[in-house]
């Protein structure tokens, strides 16, 4: 299949859209598939390679890490796309991309796919705070049904997240096929020598956070976790990766709550080895998000042998399972922080822990079979659309017929 690509973010802007976008894009092409991408640049730090189509693009006054590529220099590529003969065009965010992606595929008549990457509705109220939340979350519910119902198919990372969709009213074709590992998250790396190079004493417990720093990502609870974890082990450090919207907010927070010398933030780190290392580096990975559609990050710990403790909310449910590389906590910093307490305290079950969840990532999560999932929904997709298209010509054809 020759298939495009179209998202508002891609590396540089390190997020788990960007992450999956270049996973499956890499698997597909391991099939025999062609893949294209159309995304935004970013200036100097773009990412050049011959499959992807860079397009002007300009800030969010409230998310400026993220860009939105121009409409008119996006709907212009319309005779390359036509002369590109792609099988089907695969939409990654709701922005743009969405917009100009359903105007390509109505044109050229190519069946169009969507992955809903982000729980919006959990999500608008955080950059639109002057909306009343009852009214932000019911415009996430509108749109995302109007959206996810103008494609020819839903990709949802997580039977969780397809569920919500279903009960916006979506009615498109759908399929649950999550974000898989390639062989670099299970590399063979050097924890130590990424603790020594950012100062970090080898033997002191490091518990980890990877993601992109937002509000949404209910950092703040971990903060607190922390400064109740800290009564009974006073040299534990907490390390944040990422940048993002909420890190002026976090670093406020850390002051508040008397962590300035318990948390450290290293902002983004280099996905294919740095953060990796990270990942080994840590004790323990920490992870309190309730609004992930699936929650990649808590596998690329696993794939490290790190043990996790998490909340089990909305997409990481179809990740997590109790004791296979995870400690489930409550919705509660004391519960969470008895877990974290219970894993610091007993190397042995630290490690037991985490090469289960090792075991558990490369058999459970592999992305080469996940991208012949998506593949095969592709096929129905488009035969689907086909299907479609043959049965309209025909009605067309007996109204003349009998005009």
């Amino acid at each position: 299949m020759n298939i495009l690509f179209i998202s508002d973010v891609f590396f540089p802007r390190v997020n788990g859209v960007s992450t999956s976008i270049n996973t499956f894009a890499n698997e597909l092409k391991a099939l025999g598939h062609q893949v294209t991408l159309i995304a935004p640049s970013y200036g100097d730090d773009d990412k050049h390679a011959d499959w992807i189509i860079r397009v002007p693009s300009h800030k969010i006054y409230f998310d400026p890490e993220d860009r939105l590529m121009n409409f008119g220099k996006l709907k212009a590529l319309l005779p390359w796309v036509e002369e590109g003969h792609f099988d089907v065009i695969h939409i990654h965010t709701p922005f743009t991309a969405h917009y100009v992606g359903i105007d390509f595929g109505k044109k050229l008549d190519i069946p169009v796919v969507e992955t809903y990457h982000t729980f919006f509705e959990d999500y608008l109220h955080h950059y639109l705070p002057f909306i009343p939340q009852f009214i932000s979350r019911k415009l996430a519910r509108t749109i995302s049904r109007r959206q996810c119902n103008a494609v020819d198919g839903i990709i949802s990372p997580s039977k969780p997240m397809l569920d919500v969709l279903k009960a916006y009213g979506i009615k498109t074709s759908a399929e649950v096929v999550a974000t898989g590992l390639d062989e670099s998250s299970f590399a063979k790396v050097d924890g130590e020598s990424f603790r020594i190079s950012h100062d970090i004493p080898l033997a002191q417990p490091m518990l980890l956070f990877v993601g992109r720093v937002a509000h949404e990502k209910n950092i703040e609870f971990l903060l607190e976790m922390h400064g109740e974890l800290i009564q009974k082990y006073p040299d534990a450090l907490l390390v944040i990766t990422g940048e993002g919207p909420a890190e002026e907010s976090i670093k406020a927070s850390i002051a508040r709550l008397g962590l300035v010398n318990k948390v450290k933030m290293i902002g983004y780190l280099d996905r294919s080895h740095e953060l990796i290392a990270c990942y080994k580096a840590a004790d323990v990975f920490v992870f309190a998000s309730k609004s992930e559609t699936q929650g990649l990050v808590l596998l690329e710990a696993m794939a490290q042998g790190t043990p996790v403790v998490a909340l089990a909310e909305l997409g990481t449910k179809s990740i997590l399972i109790e004791g296979e590389g995870t400690l489930i906590a409550k919705d509660d910093i004391y519960d969470f922080a008895d877990k974290v307490s219970m894993l610091l305290s007993d190397p042995s079950k630290r490690r037991s822990i985490g090469k289960k969840g090792r075991q558990y990532a490369g058999e459970k999560w592999g992305a080469n079979v996940l991208a012949k999932k998506v593949a095969k929904f592709y096929k129905s997709v488009i035969a689907q659309k086909i299907s479609l298209t043959r049965y309209t010509n025909t009605r067309i054809g007996n109204a003349k017929g009998t005009a």
